[in-house]
């Protein structure tokens, strides 16, 4: 499993090095297989300074850049609405690979030669406006890399969990083991409670046909939600160990599963047909399309979670495709 240090400060204060954490964890039996920086790619992306601005010879919607990169200075050509002379920016020079896998190369565009890109922020992950580049705030130094004048540093440790360690299958988990190593007290998230309007049992129903492969299984039904993106926080928090935003109602409850290491999902309870849950185990030839859009052919060991009528989950995997949270 993977686990950010970013994320495991909210739990736990970290006194350690991240090398001596990690050694550390290891010798307590949760080996630490790799760890990385996960802004290390922005050590190709570098401060610079647009000394000039002119309109493309040939392309009406371009401009040919001229940008000091602290060691030289180099035309880029751009095509950002909000390019201007004087400001700050990122400059992903040629060999930077960027998230979402273009490399940068040298470049010809109609006849002028770029030797770079000025970045949006949505083109590093750092956020999600792709209307402009990204303004680096003045006082940053031209020609360093990016995620040191920002600061940008978060370590993330790779996780190789043994089968008798399920309780650090969550971040909570791995949290409780620093704090052991440390002997300091950890944070434990603050739950809110919610008067609930009436009793679930009279809208849905759970029922167990296997409780020897799931001895409980509990639902709750939330009304009156709107579908929209989550909080920068929550994405960021998905983001740092590989996770890819969705929605508010699934972030969250992908959140919520790698914080506690509990399989949680969410069902629109317009399509949970009879409205009810129905844990059972496959039948013989049973087939199930799941939400990457394949079709499963299932076996007779493997459980399911079902509605009145038919699965909507392969217990604990992965929703199904026929139950996902749309935008209504």
């Amino acid at each position: 499993m993977k686990v950010s240090l970013s994320w495991l400060k909210d739990y736990v204060s970290i006194e350690l090095e991240p090398k001596a954490l990690a050694d550390a964890l290891t010798m307590a039996g949760l080996e630490v297989e790799a760890m990385w920086d996960r802004f290390d790619y922005l050590d190709r992306v570098l401060v610079c300074r647009v000394l000039d601005v002119q309109p493309h010879p040939n392309a009406d919607k371009l401009t040919c850049c001229q940008v000091d990169a602290g060691s030289e200075t180099i035309q880029v050509v751009c095509g950002a609405p909000n390019v201007r002379k004087g400001m700050l920016a990122p400059l992903a020079l040629p060999g930077a690979v960027l998230p979402s896998g273009i490399q940068i190369k040298k470049s010809v565009l109609r006849g002028q030669a770029s030797y770079g890109m000025l970045c949006s922020s949505a083109e590093l992950a750092l956020a999600e406006d792709a209307s402009g580049i990204m303004v680096v705030p003045e006082g940053a130094v031209v020609g360093t890399p990016l995620n040191r004048a920002l600061p940008l540093s978060d370590k993330v440790l790779e996780i190789g969990l043994t089968p008798n360690r399920p309780d650090c299958a969550g971040i909570i988990g791995i949290a409780r083991e620093v704090a052991a190593i440390q002997k300091i007290p950890m944070r434990y998230p603050l739950i809110p409670t919610e008067k609930a309007d009436g009793a679930v049992s009279d809208l849905a129903s759970v029922t167990i046909e296997a409780p020897e492969l799931c001895p409980r299984y509990s639902a709750k039904l939330i009304r009156d939600i709107t579908i929209g993106e989550s909080p920068a926080w929550l994405k960021d928090r998905l983001l740092s160990v590989g996770q890819r935003p969705i929605n508010n109602i699934v972030d969250v409850t992908n959140f919520i599963m790698l914080e506690t290491g509990q399989p949680l999902h969410a069902f629109d309870f317009t399509f949970l047909e009879g409205r009810r849950i129905i844990v059972r185990t496959a039948r013989g030839g049973e087939r199930f399309t799941t939400l990457d859009g394949k079709e499963r052919s299932l076996s007779e060991e493997m459980l399911l979670i079902c509605d009145a009528r038919k699965p909507v989950a392969i217990a604990g995997v992965m929703g199904g495709e026929n139950s996902e949270i749309k935008e209504t």
